[in-house]
């Protein structure tokens, strides 16, 4: 407002609609920063301390897995699951040709090849659901990681363990050991499966047993739903070109891709290379 010698005059009211007006911007910042700050807080949960907190858990699990093996076998017990006691027994490469060893039994896939145990891991109760009951091992990675039985998030996945696909064989099985686990957050056991090559080792340790397999295939991407990629058979539904025509001794390893999304899959494929009893 001016005044007839034009002078500006600044009414109460303009006073105090500036500062009203300072008020709302004010705390409006202070909204965004505090919104801000509780965003990296949840980003700093999510990222740094479930991730260390299921990689200790996960340590534990394989610290009490092996302690609970070997105090039975000072004790003992006969291990509910797997091979019986004998020399270990080695599945040959792909396309060698070898007598099965004595007392072997031959994989039905390729006659006269690839011995198996008589008393297969399958031969025991499965396992409980959720319960870790083997270690994977990824000499590679520096990886070693409680299986559990079952996918489930919360109970499996999120305490960093390995979860065996329900449904799919056990180790040392004819048809497909297949496990899954996160990339990112949780412990994520499998963030660095693209590091893996061809003829790179993978251990899985049962309380009887030691199965070692060689990584033979990676399928860089497919769809979540391609549950070719598990069947006894492993073959990709959405990309053919990827998988086995004839049964074997499989593991399948599967975790999300691209990092910090779960919108397609990363398969790696491995063969049975050993086994060996306890």
């Amino acid at each position: 407002m001016r005044t007839a010698a034009g002078v500006r005059v600044v009414g109460h009211g303009d006073r105090r609609r500036r500062a009203r007006a300072r008020r709302v911007l004010w705390g409006g910042g202070e909204l965004l920063v505090t919104a801000g700050l509780v965003l990296l807080l949840l980003v700093a949960h999510q990222m740094w301390w479930t991730d260390r907190e299921a990689r200790r858990g996960a340590e534990r699990a394989v610290t009490a897995l092996e302690r609970q093996w070997a105090e039975e076998a000072e004790s003992g017990e006969d291990a509910a699951a797997g091979l019986g006691a004998g020399p270990a027994v080695t599945a040959p490469d792909a396309g060698a040709a070898t007598a099965p060893e004595a007392g072997a039994a031959t994989d039905p896939a390729r006659p006269g090849t690839s011995p198996v145990p008589r008393r297969p891991y399958g031969s025991a109760p499965p396992p409980r659901r959720s319960r870790a009951y083997a270690v994977l091992g990824i000499p590679r990675l520096g990886l070693r990681v409680p299986v559990a039985e079952g996918v489930d998030r919360a109970a499996v996945l999120n305490k960093g363990y390995a979860g065996h696909c329900r449904g799919t064989q056990q180790p040392g099985q004819t048809g497909n050991f297949a496990l899954a686990g996160h990339r990112n957050t949780h412990g994520e056991p499998f963030r660095y499966l693209p590091r893996l090559r061809r003829g790179d080792s993978v251990v899985v340790e049962t309380r009887s047993a030691t199965y070692t397999y060689g990584v033979d295939r990676i399928l860089p991407r497919t769809t979540a739903r391609d549950v070719g990629v598990v069947r006894p058979v492993p073959r990709s539904l959405v990309r053919p070109g990827y998988g086995y025509d004839e049964p074997g001794h499989y593991l399948t390893l599967t975790t999300c891709t691209p990092e910090f999304t779960s919108r397609y899959r990363l398969v790696v494929w491995a063969r049975l290379v050993s086994m060996r009893p306890r």
